[in-house]
């Protein structure tokens, strides 16, 4: 069980898929952070630590029954020619709500409701376990994309373990700065959700065996950021 400890190879896997992961769950950070940002203050840093906690249980079941991974890719019924599997309608459900759910944030944030008197409308607060269930099975489809790149990065299930609870941790620490940031800044939060409905669409692309290549998503996401952050200096040069 421990052989690996003395692979050279094996460490190189760790710190490579360790980096992945963290990559791979930035998108997972941003979700978590707008579906707590409706709970109350107090409630806000417990709900990001057990939605991440989830996200880590999640993808640790789903390494240690890989057999029953390996049965999802094989089709159940086929619709215009396409063969449809397991994974594909998980893919295709999940990006489906992500897109939904990502758009009503957008819709709710671009036309808050107010009163007659012209002050604006609180957020309607929801329940900490409905949050926690949606955060729940969006970690479902998060952890499928996770999952198959630990797979294809190392042969050793330890490594693909430690590398899931090093990665989650990093972003237990990272999850509170980041949703501050984002909710603190309108139009950062208005692109995030951006993200989330690029996400997905190429989860839907997936589950209709339209591969999307990664790197362009992520390429898009940086620049969008970058462009976004100089108009955020920019704007407080002006206030000045």
């Amino acid at each position: 069980m421990f052989e690996w400890i003395m692979n050279p190879e094996a460490w190189v896997a760790l710190l490579t898929l360790t980096a992945l992961e963290i990559v791979l769950g930035i998108d997972n950070i941003i979700l978590i952070s707008i579906l707590v940002s409706r709970l109350p203050t107090a409630q806000r840093q417990p709900g990001i630590i057990i939605g991440l906690s989830l996200a880590m249980v999640m993808r640790i079941l789903l390494l240690i029954s890989l057999a029953w991974m390996m049965k999802l890719t094989e089709p159940l019924f086929t619709v215009f020619n396409q063969e449809i599997s397991g994974r594909d309608i998980i893919l295709l459900v999940g990006g489906l709500f992500l897109v939904a759910k990502s758009t009503h944030e957008i819709h709710h944030a671009m036309q808050p409701e107010f009163t007659e008197n012209g002050k604006e409308i609180e957020k309607k607060r929801v329940s900490f376990v409905s949050v926690l269930v949606q955060i729940g099975l969006l970690d479902i489809v998060f952890s499928l994309d996770s999952v198959i790149t630990a797979v294809g990065m190392a042969s050793h299930v330890p490594v693909m373990v430690i590398a899931i609870i090093i990665a989650v941790l990093i972003m237990m620490l990272a999850a509170k700065p980041i949703g501050d940031f984002v909710e603190s800044h309108p139009t950062l939060k208005v692109l995030a959700l951006s993200f989330l409905i690029l996400v997905g669409v190429a989860l839907m692309g997936e589950g209709m065996d339209m591969h999307i290549p990664k790197g362009y998503i992520y390429f898009a996401m940086v620049f969008s950021v970058i462009v976004e952050m100089i108009n955020i200096k920019m704007r407080k040069h002006l206030l000045k």
